[in-house]
């Protein structure tokens, strides 16, 4: 097992200059004719094959875990849902550019979602081109699951080797939550692939000292943030750190340089907030999420602070305080709802780490290996401690974006160990690989023993992780005292196996699931547990991973829409949690607040019918308290929706002198609210809206809290 050894300490596609030690003058030869001739067929020939330098077997096994990625992303695409509140606004944006633009809700306009709008660009951009439906929104989405893992490849093998590069490729694909949130609408797939663009650029940028790849590292995040927001920067201090000090130019130039990506990163990232915020409002949709209608309110409050500081936050909106992964703590990707997802091999990386910086101590200031672990090792701290300790609304999806650090140090970190294993005479390194396959091994089994009786597929994940982990630990300890190579490669490949059947046993469940929670994707199965966090909305299990399909209204009360936004928002503590599947209900009529606006347990498909039957002429087919309700009727019926309240009902979006506006115009006739009172909104301007309707608006005798609404009845 030769090719396990680790890779040597230079590559021919990057200068000595960035490596600890220069590569010889016939390797870098041979690679440079290779690059310069042979024209366009020899390139596309490698593109299957490999560099000539790269071991025979890199390339097929790269190719294989892409199709492996690409298999686990889109099978069977006719089960997945995907988030109706995104689909919603995707459709939205197939029949108006004015709503492509805003990211808004409804085609006619009137409320944002609560992210900004590039991941919508990229999905709706496809709808556009091939036709709005689920395979033509999954299909960018697979597309930039699948490239990060190529990416992540390409980075890794980069500065540690072709085997270091396979092992995080392979575990960033089986990475559970990555599998069952790249099988989604949700917009984290586009900002993990965004945020691995900006780290190779600035990569590039560490090695060459040159300004411009900086610059494309700011405008990687920048598109990243105009995906979702503050999320996107917090990779930014570890960016920042490794350019300071690993860049290979003087402290000056970095300086300068550093100054430059910075206002590259400043205009990428604000571009879209300016010109959006500069328009009228009259003249756009209203900001869903935020407090004053502006995107800089949505910036720092409920997608910045409120994230991190829960109901407790002053600064703008709030990101409210309702956990769907437990309660905040620095051991919550260890509990019972998030372990499964993200936690396999946060042992190991851990471990890796430490290891690996502490054998490139010595390196210079430019060492190439050492700034790539910096930023491996930044990027999981940092998404770590982010994830761990936010006490506002946190779900168990977001730490996809932890996975590429998690997998690059896996890779990265473990070759190292597996060298010094083989190769340093200091008796300490000969129980640190074993000790780092041992400690995650045991963690695997932990783990799978949550799940015990959940299916044969765990089972057999559980004796594999086990057996194999035992003996992995065995033989490298055995082949390293009686100095059998063959048998310490051997093991290396067997402790790939333990370390990586639970994450395969959880992934291939989230693959062949038949159907998919597309405001709450998880991985395996449902492990129970409270929703936690401060200010919960109580319930005694977590999000159950099944939900509603967004098909139509089905006037039941489930109108098409768990309470736990996909964007990451929860509902205000006027909605309420349903107990039997951990999912908060819409909020309709549940008695908090007089006077409210009503929503979706009172939309049925025969209201739909009727409501298109009688739109005459009106832009909005009606208006209703909620994106959730709003969402699902624009699904089903094709037409724009007014959604009153936002996501949570709490929005102010709409107000009285504004309903008045729309009603005079003729460009709304329905409105929906709650006869019980109370829902969708406790505001006084919501109160205001509902005693207006019902003054002055006539009922609809067969719907009840539908009032129709002419320009006659305003006075």
């Amino acid at each position: 097992m030769t090719t396990l050894a680790p890779p040597p300490t230079t590559g021919p596609d990057s200068g000595p200059r960035h490596r600890a030690e220069a590569p010889s003058t016939e390797a870098t030869g041979t690679a440079g004719a290779a690059g310069a001739g042979g024209g366009l067929a020899a390139r596309a020939r490698r593109m299957f094959t490999g560099a000539p330098e790269d071991p025979r077997w890199a390339r097929p096994a790269l190719w294989t875990i892409l199709v492996l990625a690409t298999a686990l992303y889109a099978w069977n695409l006719s089960s997945i849902t995907g988030n109706t509140f995104y689909n919603a606004a995707v459709y939205s944006g197939t029949k108006s550019w004015k709503a492509f633009f805003f990211g808004a809700l409804d085609a006619g306009s009137f409320i944002t979602v609560d992210k900004p709008p590039f991941a919508l660009w990229v999905m709706g951009l496809s709808a556009r081109v091939f036709g709005y439906g689920t395979w033509q929104m999954m299909l960018p989405m697979v597309a930039v699951g699948v490239g990060s893992v190529a990416l992540l490849y390409r980075m890794v093998k980069r500065d540690f080797g072709a085997v270091a590069g396979t092992i995080a490729a392979l575990a960033l694909a089986l990475t559970p939550i990555t599998v069952a949130i790249t099988r989604d609408t949700n917009p984290d797939p586009v900002l993990v692939f965004l945020m691995l663009l900006g780290a190779a650029a600035l990569m590039k940028a560490v090695r060459t000292g040159r300004v411009m790849p900086l610059v494309w590292s700011g405008v990687a995040i920048g598109f990243a943030f105009n995906t979702k927001m503050m999320q996107a920067y917090v990779v930014l201090p570890v960016f920042f750190l490794v350019y300071l000090w690993a860049a290979n130019a003087s402290l000056g130039r970095r300086i300068r340089n550093l100054a430059v990506g910075t206002a590259a990163l400043i205009v990428s990232s604000a571009w879209w907030m300016v010109v959006v915020d500069l328009i009228p409002a009259s003249s756009r949709p209203y900001i869903g999420g935020s407090t004053d209608n502006t995107v800089w309110d949505l910036v720092i409050g409920y997608n910045g602070f409120g994230r991190i500081f829960g109901a407790s936050s002053s600064v703008g909106s709030q990101g409210n305080g309702a956990s769907f992964g437990g309660e905040a703590s620095v051991y919550r990707m260890f509990n019972e709802i998030m372990g499964g997802q993200i936690s396999w091999l946060i042992p190991f990386a851990l471990i890796a780490l430490v290891g690996g910086l502490m054998l490139r101590g010595r390196a210079p200031r430019t060492d190439a290996r050492r700034a790539a672990l910096m930023l491996w090792g930044g990027w999981f701290v940092l998404h770590y401690l982010t994830f761990a300790l936010a006490e506002g609304t946190f779900h168990p999806y977001y730490v996809t974006a932890m996975a590429p650090g998690i997998a690059a140090l896996a890779g990265a970190g473990g070759v190292m160990l597996y060298g010094a294993f083989k190769e340093k005479s200091v008796a300490r390194w000969g129980w640190v690989l074993p000790l780092a396959v041992a400690v995650s091994a045991v963690w695997a089994v932990v783990l799978l023993q949550r799940v015990s009786g959940s299916g044969t597929l765990y089972t057999v994940a559980e004796v594999v992780a086990g057996v194999a982990g035992a003996a992995a630990v065995i033989g490298l300890l055995v082949g390293r005292f009686m100095r059998r190579r063959k048998l310490v490669g051997l093991a290396s490949l067997v402790a790939v196996v333990a370390l990586l059947a639970g994450p395969a046993a959880y992934s291939v469940s989230a693959a062949t699931t038949a159907s998919s929670s597309g405001t709450n994707p998880t991985a395996g199965p449902n492990t129970g547990g409270g929703m936690g966090g401060g200010g919960g909305t109580g319930g005694g299990q977590r999000p159950s991973g099944n939900a509603p399909t967004g098909n139509a209204p089905s006037g039941t009360g489930n109108s098409g829409s768990s309470g736990s936004s996909g964007s990451g928002s929860s509902s205000t503590s006027s909605n309420s949690t349903d107990s039997s599947t951990g999912t908060q209900a819409s909020g309709d009529g549940d008695g908090g607040g007089g006077g409210g606006m009503g929503g979706g347990s009172q939309v049925s498909s025969e209201m739909i019918t009727y409501l298109k039957k009688n739109q005459d002429g009106a832009t909005w087919l009606v208006a209703v308290a909620t994106d959730q309700t709003a969402s699902s009727v624009i699904l089903e019926s094709g037409q724009p929706v007014i959604s009153m309240g936002g996501w949570s009902g709490s929005d102010e979006a709409m107000t009285l002198a504004r309903l008045k506006e729309l009603v005079k115009a003729g460009k709304l006739h329905y409105i929906v609210v709650s006869d019980s009172g109370g829902q969708g909104g406790n505001s006084s301007a919501a109160s205001e809206i509902a005693e207006w309707v019902k003054e002055n608006g006539s009922a609809v005798s067969d719907y009840s809290g539908l009032y129709r609404l002419d320009s006659a009845d305003v006075s």
